[in-house]
């Protein structure tokens, strides 16, 4: 019998784990794939929005500039990388700018500072490459970028090392009322709880329809990007966002925290909740569309793409609480953008509703920090070479596009909720994410698996399941 059981450890679970394990209780995150960080929060913008989009009075809204504010602190205990780059809401000369007037309101009344109307003159002096139709913009200095991938693992760990237990390739079947909470059954075992926690982004609505006759529903909103080479990373300094529509704030054009230019969403509202693949009419798309923004994006430079799927709730706000008519069951669904943004404050927000409802009390040794895993470019020359002579791992290259050593992956496996794929040790430590897209330091990084974890070689897949890469009859390779 678990207290809490968390379904979904995305950005959101792991956070509302790592809030609810500042309480002495007892709690759980059930996880389907095989590692934290498989679902939306693997794929999206990777933006921390300054807030002024969201309608006042929403928890889209509040929870948006909550988690913006929370996000300093958090980098630092927390060793996120983390960058309050700027962002600019561009309006080009065929759009009405008042537009813009409306955004900056909005701003006001969401308690987002220090955002004004810029002119073109102003524009072009902070971002030469700016798309020569822009002829002004919404400035939020408090917008920023982060790793979606360290931010989600980060609170995933933190929460780990404070207690909370993780099951995953663990797929919940069916969910009912019990005397004492809820029964949950899965592929695996059969969990007890007194509160459920429904962090299961776009199947969340599946969840909720289990237990309560005030159904909600969730439609998957497909965004395909462009992911570029570094070489491109300075094209823009701040993300640039164009006018939103009822389908979102449209193309963006933003630097990422590890150098790179992401380019994207598109947004297509589709039936299949697994319907991530890319396709070639979409990302055809996304050139013309950056550039009503920012001009001469070097679209050769693209290194890979990728498409994920945002929780779009029909009626438009995040659904956040306990479900009316099922004590205990509590949701944190239609968590799509501002849903990285928000997800500090989801998690403070949906914890403390938790922690009344079971009397909670506070924990006196929770432990706040946690340390990623040590970059040797962070160091000096004379810092790197002790670390190699201590620990020469450090000093083997795997990855040569990104400079990963053999030291960070063997970190990546050894660490609370180590990584046990490929696509875990390239999200921890980016060996795989650079130029050649995995195509050589893949064979290195299966050994160092094979040998570390350890397991066989036909056991080892991109990202779980069925995704192995040794393929035959012979299992003794």
């Amino acid at each position: 019998m678990y207290d809490v059981a968390i379904i979904g450890a995305g950005v959101i679970g792991s956070a509302i784990a790592r809030e609810l394990s500042k309480y002495n209780v007892k709690a759980c995150v059930i996880e389907r794939e095989e590692d934290v960080c498989c679902g939306t929060s693997k794929a999206n913008s990777a933006i921390i929005h300054a807030g002024f989009d969201a309608k006042p009075g929403t928890l889209k809204a509040k929870l948006n500039v909550r988690g913006n504010e929370m996000m300093d602190q958090l980098s630092k205990d927390l060793d996120i990388p983390f960058k309050r780059n700027g962002s600019l809401v561009v309006c080009t000369k065929d759009q009405d700018p008042k537009g813009l007037e409306e955004l900056l309101e909005k701003a006001k009344a969401n308690g987002v500072p220090r955002c004004r109307i810029l002119d073109r003159e102003e524009l072009i002096a902070m971002e030469p490459n700016l798309s020569d139709d822009v002829v002004a913009a919404l400035h939020a200095p408090t917008g920023a970028i982060v790793c979606p991938f360290h931010m989600t693992i980060a609170f995933a760990e933190n929460a780990y090392e404070n207690g909370v237990e993780f099951f995953l390739n663990t797929n919940v079947e069916k969910i009912e009322k019990s005397d004492e909470g809820y029964t949950i059954t899965t592929n695996k075992d059969t969990f007890e709880a007194k509160v459920v926690v429904n962090a299961a982004g776009v199947y969340a609505d599946d969840f909720n329809n289990m237990v309560s006759d005030q159904k909600i529903q969730i439609i998957a909103r497909k965004g395909e990007y462009m992911l570029l080479d570094k070489q491109a990373g300075c094209h823009v300094n701040q993300t640039i966002f164009q006018l939103p529509s009822k389908m979102g704030k449209g193309v963006l054009v933003s630097p990422t925290v590890h150098g790179n230019l992401l380019v994207g969403p598109t947004a297509a509202d589709i039936e299949n909740k697994e319907g991530t693949d890319t396709t070639q009419k979409y990302l055809d798309s996304l050139g013309p569309m950056a550039a009503r923004s920012v001009k001469n994006v070097p679209l050769r430079q693209v290194i890979t793409s990728f498409a994920g799927l945002r929780a779009h709730e029909v009626d438009g706000d995040f659904v956040i609480g306990e479900a009316a008519d099922a004590p205990g069951f509590f949701n944190a669904a239609g968590i799509e953008s501002p849903g990285l943004s928000s997800a500090p404050a989801i998690g403070e927000y949906l914890a403390d509703m938790v922690a009344e409802k079971l009397a909670l009390t506070k924990k006196d040794n929770f432990k706040a920090t946690r340390k990623g895993i040590l970059n040797p470019e962070t160091l000096t020359m004379d810092e790197r070479n002790a670390l190699i002579k201590e620990q020469p791992a450090y000093g083997n290259i795997i990855c040569r596009c990104e400079m990963i050593s053999e030291g960070e992956i063997l970190d990546a496996i050894h660490r609370p909720l180590g990584a046990r794929s490929l696509d875990g040790v390239k999200r921890r430590t980016r060996a795989g994410m650079g130029r050649c897209q995995a195509g050589f330091c893949s064979p290195r990084t299966m050994e160092i698996l094979a040998r570390e974890v350890p397991m066989e070689m036909y056991e080892i897949s991109k990202s779980g399941g069925k995704s192995t890469y040794i393929v035959g009859t012979n299992k003794n390779i």
